[in-house]
């Protein structure tokens, strides 16, 4: 078994990854300074995994996280296209800063395995569907290009100081855990609240936007994927079902699921979002050799269930 890093473990994904790893027998180690994660992320993992409170903004903090380590998964994040635009410099000093802080101490502590979590905004609007990694990328937003840099700075780390990388694209992850509240709510856990609480969930635009929704177990399959994985030289990967469902089909599941009809209201768009999203996952299949067991209704149905424990 591996001695493992989860940095942003306190998160929705990070918290995940860290209790797969603990099942699975590894030694677990989370590092995060609970900006946006939860304690109580954690709270079933009580004395199961090592926690170092702490900033990836810090390099000594890095360095002191990464030793030992033979795999690190890096989750840790502002992630957000709406913050990054209202937070920039915080959204770059995380983002960017945070992430090579991370693999310049895993280069100086021998680390085996380096997988970043990457972002599908990588891909901006190109007019091209499904998106593979062979497109040139056309980031729209400051998190969208601070996710890019990452990666580039990952394949990096493998060209000149031999670290052994991976960088998986995630699309719209979603599951128990996401958190609900606050004004950049990721949308599936703010329409769930909402319409349980039988109010209008609000839209970005007219809701006819498409997205690649992708159950949590779905992504953290990925992980485990990408840690077993013989080599790795720096690629990106989409994770993802490769999927299409837009923003009001969502809202018309989850009515029918809690047998609701609530109307949804509808604002101006949001600068930097993108309009159509869906993968090609060929990469991930033929490299990875993943196959999305969870299906977007199946997801959405635990989502609702874990939802309905909050309101």
């Amino acid at each position: 078994m591996s001695k493992t890093l989860v940095t942003g473990g306190g998160g929705f994904i990070g918290s995940h990854l860290a209790t797969k790893l603990v099942e699975l027998g590894h030694d677990v180690r989370v590092l995060d300074n609970f900006c946006t994660g939860h304690h109580h992320n954690l709270a079933h993992l009580e004395g199961k995994v090592e926690l170092i409170e702490g900033d990836i903004r810090d390099a000594d903090v890095c360095t002191r996280a990464c030793a030992g380590i033979e795999c690190v998964f890096h989750e840790a994040a502002l992630g957000s296209v709406p913050k990054s635009v209202a937070m920039p410099q915080a959204s770059h000093d995380t983002n960017l800063h945070g992430t090579f802080h991370m693999l310049q101490a895993a280069v100086k502590s021998h680390v085996r395995r380096f997988v970043y979590a990457a972002s599908s905004s990588a891909y901006g609007d190109i007019d091209v569907s499904p998106k593979h990694e062979g497109l040139v990328p056309e980031p729209l937003s400051p998190y969208a290009v601070q996710k890019l840099a990452g990666e580039h700075y990952c394949r990096a780390h493998f060209e000149c100081f031999g670290l052994s990388t991976i960088s998986l694209r995630y699309f719209n992850v979603f599951g128990a855990r996401q958190d609900p509240n606050g004004q950049y709510a990721a949308a599936i856990p703010a329409f769930a609240v909402a319409l349980l609480r039988g109010e209008s969930p609000v839209v970005y635009g007219d809701g006819e936007q498409s997205r690649d929704f992708t159950h949590i177990d779905n992504v953290v399959d990925g992980n485990m994927l990408a840690m077993q994985l013989p080599e790795a030289r720096g690629e990106c990967v989409n994770l993802a079902c490769g999927g299409q469902v837009t923003v009001n089909q969502v809202i018309r599941a989850i009515n029918e699921t809690i047998g609701a009809d609530i109307p949804t209201k509808h604002v101006a768009p949001r600068t930097g979002d993108v309009r159509h999203s869906c993968a090609d996952i060929g990469r991930a299949k033929k490299l990875l050799g993943f196959a999305p067991k969870v299906s977007f209704e199946e997801g959405l149905a635990r989502a609702i269930e874990y939802y309905r424990t909050l309101v």
